[in-house]
Formats: structure tokens, C-alpha cells, sequence
């Protein structure tokens, strides 16, 4: 059975993680997930609540489910990989400055097996150096770290570039799975 590499910390986004989760599970790829330690971690709804009778202006979080890892970082091989999955929420903003994460996303990245980045994830991508030259999406208001990786961002549903497909949040994982599924297939 493949396996897909899903790196994680406290505060990942809950539907950007357990949808795809369990989406490639269904398609027979095996999900391990890695955080910078093996153990338990706290995911977070992570959204500007539509119903708030005060505007809120940035994201709000909230508990979410919990999630184990069982791999840490500093024990991962890209070559154990057909694929990678960076999710969303808050951990990439402190996940990106672990150096083995980084090590084996550029691994990963230069072995030309498919990437899926949703929402957040793109600092884990853009402190890899893997998305210089690239086009590619995210959530708005992360439209300035994709372009200080060197990116070019666009404001569209899932964007497709080599190896590499990203999404903006969520609300895109229908599409954004299909295509990461399509790469995965292809490319075995």
C-alpha cells in the first residue's frame, strides 16, 4: 500500500486534515502522520465565523478533534513517500522552522512525487524553497508568503504546477482531492 506523508502540529485545521485523511485512505493509500514528535495533537476549526454579531476581521480558532502522529519528523525518508500532503491552520506558521520537515518536503519536492498544500500549508512549502518560479493558490491572506517563495499566487479554486497542486481552504477539497488523487495514480 503507498504511503502519503501528512505533517502536522497543534492547531492544524481539522477539515483541511481529516477530509483528506480519510478520502486517500478510501483510494487504498496508507496516511502517516508526522509532527515534530509521535503524539497526540489538538487540531482547531480555523475560520472567520459567518454568524459573529461583532465583525471579526481575522480567523478564529476553536477546538477541533485530535489527532495522532506516529512518525516524527527527524526519523522521515522521502523515499518511504508517494506523496505529500500539507494541511492548514495554525501549525504551518511554527512547523516551518523545523529543519527535518523542511529536509524531507524539499526531498520530496525534488523527487517529482506529488505535493497537495492547502490554505496554511504554503509557509511549510515557501521555507522549503519549493514553490520559487510556481504558480499557486492559497488562502488570501496567505498571498504574500506564497510570493515570497517566489511564487506567482492566483485566487482560484485548485492550481496545478509540476508536481504540485494547492488549494485555497477547505471549502476547495472536493476538486483539490480529485486532482491530488489524479497526480498520485499517474505517477505510480
Amino acid at each position: 500500500m503507498p504511503k502519503i506523508l501528512m505533517p502536522l502540529g497543534d492547531a492544524t485545521e481539522a477539515l483541511d486534515t481529516f477530509y483528506p485523511f480519510f478520502r486517500l485512505a478510501e483510494e487504498g493509500y496508507e496516511v502517516v502522520v508526522a509532527g515534530p514528535d509521535a503524539r497526540l495533537y489538538h487540531t482547531v476549526l480555523h475560520e472567520i465565523p459567518p454568524d459573529s454579531s461583532i465583525p471579526w476581521d481575522i480567523t478564529q480558532e476553536r477546538p477541533g478533534y485530535f489527532i495522532k502522529a506516529t512518525a516524527a519528523f527527524r526519523d522521515l525518508k522521502a523515499d518511504d513517500y508517494a506523496g505529500l500532503f500539507i494541511s492548514g491552520g495554525r501549525a504551518p506558521e511554527y512547523l516551518r522552522y523545523d529543519k527535518d520537515l523542511l529536509r524531507v518536503t524539499r526531498e520530496v519536492c525534488e523527487a517529482g512525487k506529488p505535493i497537495a498544500c492547502v490554505c496554511h500549508g504554503i509557509e511549510i512549502l515557501t521555507a522549503a524553497g519549493c514553490i520559487e518560479g510556481r504558480t499557486c493558490t492559497t488562502v488570501a491572506k496567505c498571498a504574500l508568503d506564497a510570493e515570497q517563495g517566489g511564487a506567482t499566487y492566483v485566487d482560484q479554486e485548485i492550481v496545478i504546477d509540476g508536481n504540485i497542486v494547492t488549494a485555497r481552504t477547505w471549502h476547495d477539497n472536493a476538486p483539490f482531492m480529485r486532482q491530488f488523487i489524479k497526480m498520485l495514480r499517474e505517477a505510480q
